[in-house]
């Protein structure tokens, strides 16, 4: 057996009508696991994420990560020869995934609904950026502001001002929780033999992911305030200056660990019984003193001195690394993919499998293989 071949998701058919970035993470990992996906591009400029910028020997970063192993074809959607191709393609597939605007689609006869119709074993998904109903259906949802709008800016950042998170973050948790809702969808239909709708909006995911903060302001009726590199609720869990001014991470999560941090790290085993300082919530009370300590004990040490005696102490400890760091981290495992302009690498997938290794697909050039899959979806003879 191939090692494509021994891919859960070997001979899944994926067609992905998508742009930009959560819906391409989505069909991108069910590339991964062996499905065929073919993407279906706009005539001419294609997938506008090709355009976002030419930082991968001019190749844009965001469409060659999120559009390996797929294939391309180019269809204007409203010309009927072309959209009989694309339902062609549906007529064969396993799953459908589309990010338009809500709508977009019933007007031709491509709904979700319509298509499940007509292909009952079809498995949809709409990608919205906030859902088909309700009062912001149409309003348009890019991820910085679908992270001000569910109130995730607000809780990061420092005290002084809210603050974007430095990655994707909501289209990137918006297309991972799209694929585990079509994992879940190609389950159900093994034991029902029917197809199913799967919709994801990117505020509800972001909704979702902040109930720890909305369930402080619904309850405790207080927000949890921005606290840059700490933790809002366990002390000490946060960000300390060493003598060499790097930053070192140190979390300390029981009382076991909180014993040993102070017998071998601040060097006062009596702090551990403080009444100050006995448990979270006293160390939380009293967090300005206890900082003051620890800060006082980190300054005292380069920071590669510190990493070590944490490691010997069993204390949960990060380095704060830029990316050059991460480029050079021993802890990174890199994979090859193909691009137009030539081979880059990519951070290895993160789904490690027990059989065989994920080699990675090329990103294709824009309609790439529109000949060969206009030939195979083309009108029978």
């Amino acid at each position: 057996m191939s090692e494509t071949n021994s891919r859960p998701l070997s001979g899944t058919l994926v067609v992905a009508l998508e742009q930009a970035v959560a819906a391409p993470f989505c069909s991108s990992r069910l590339a991964d696991a062996g499905a065929r996906v073919i993407k279906v591009e706009r005539k001419g400029a294609g997938d506008f994420a090709r355009a976002y910028d030419r930082a991968v020997n001019g190749e844009s970063a965001y469409f060659a990560w999120l559009n390996r192993g797929k294939e391309s074809v180019a269809l204007d959607i409203k010309d009927e020869e072309d959209r009989e191709i694309l339902l062609r393609m549906l007529e064969n597939a396993d799953v459908f995934i589309q990010n338009l605007l809500p709508g977009a689609l019933a007007k031709l006869g491509l709904d979700s609904a319509t298509l499940r119709e007509r292909f009952p074993r079809l498995v949809t998904c709409d990608i919205t950026g906030y859902g088909e109903d309700g009062p912001m259906r149409n309003t348009k949802a890019y991820d910085l502001l679908v992270q001000c709008e569910s109130g995730l800016a607000s809780v990061t950042g420092t005290p002084d001002a809210p603050g974007r998170v430095g990655v994707s973050v909501c289209d990137i948790a918006t297309g991972m929780t799209a694929h585990a809702g079509i994992c879940e969808a190609l389950i159900g239909r093994e034991r029902t033999g029917k197809g199913s709708g799967v919709s994801v909006a990117m505020f509800d995911v972001m909704a979702d992911w902040m109930a720890v903060p909305l369930l402080y302001h619904d309850y405790l009726g207080r927000p949890t305030p921005r606290v840059g590199l700490n933790h809002t609720v366990i002390c000490p869990y946060g960000a300390y200056e060493c003598r060499d001014g790097q930053l070192v991470v140190i979390a300390v999560q029981h009382q076991g660990e909180w014993v040993r941090f102070c017998d071998n790290i601040l060097g006062d085993p009596a702090l551990a019984t403080d009444p100050r300082f006995h448990d979270n919530s006293a160390r939380i009370n009293n967090k300005p003193e206890l900082e003051t300590l620890i800060r006082a004990v980190f300054a005292a040490h380069d920071r590669a001195e510190m990493l070590k005696m944490l490691d010997a102490t069993g204390i949960a400890f990060a380095a704060v690394n830029d990316v050059a760091a991460l480029s050079g981290h021993p802890q990174l495992d890199r994979s090859t993919i193909g691009t137009p302009s030539g081979e880059i690498n990519v951070p290895a997938p993160p789904i490690r499998r027990s059989v065989g290794e994920t080699t990675l697909g090329p990103c294709p050039a824009l309609d790439a293989d529109g000949e060969a899959i206009r030939v195979e979806f083309g009108p029978r003879s």
